[in-house]
């Protein structure tokens, strides 16, 4: 019984993922605009953010249209399909749970954010206007 559940709910994800990716796609969020010199300078700060996920992941994608929105690049990286990134998202942060924000700070420490909501209130306080 329980490779029926298991069977049942891969096959689930593979219907509704590329669903989820499409209406995404379609439906982007248009980002702030900002003048050059003051969206580089959030470019820059963006640099010391890397968002780990999986891309079929709901929470990850609000996050990431989230990050549209704001017009900020950050980096993603692939958890899920990605043997490293997982390993660098387990030794880091503690688990396997995404999305995960890594924060590196001014002097090098490296903290790890989890929850979607506590990810898009901490670039709203860091980056909105």
């Amino acid at each position: 019984m329980r490779w029926f559940f298991k069977i049942f709910f891969k096959t689930i994800r593979l219907i509704i993922g590329p669903i989820m990716l499409l209406a995404d796609k379609i439906t982007t969020p248009k980002g702030v605009k900002r003048p050059p010199e003051q969206q580089q300078k959030i470019d820059n700060e963006a640099r010391n953010l890397v968002l780990y996920q999986f891309k079929t992941c709901p929470f990850c994608i609000k996050v990431r249209r989230h990050n549209k929105r704001l017009s900020l690049n950050i980096e993603t990286r692939d958890a899920q399909h990605n043997p490293t990134h997982r390993e660098e998202l387990l030794l880091g942060g503690g688990q396997i749970k995404v999305p995960c924000l890594k924060i590196v700070d001014d002097k090098g420490n490296d903290n790890w954010m989890y929850e979607s909501e506590d990810i898009m209130k901490y670039l709203d306080d860091r980056f909105a206007a």
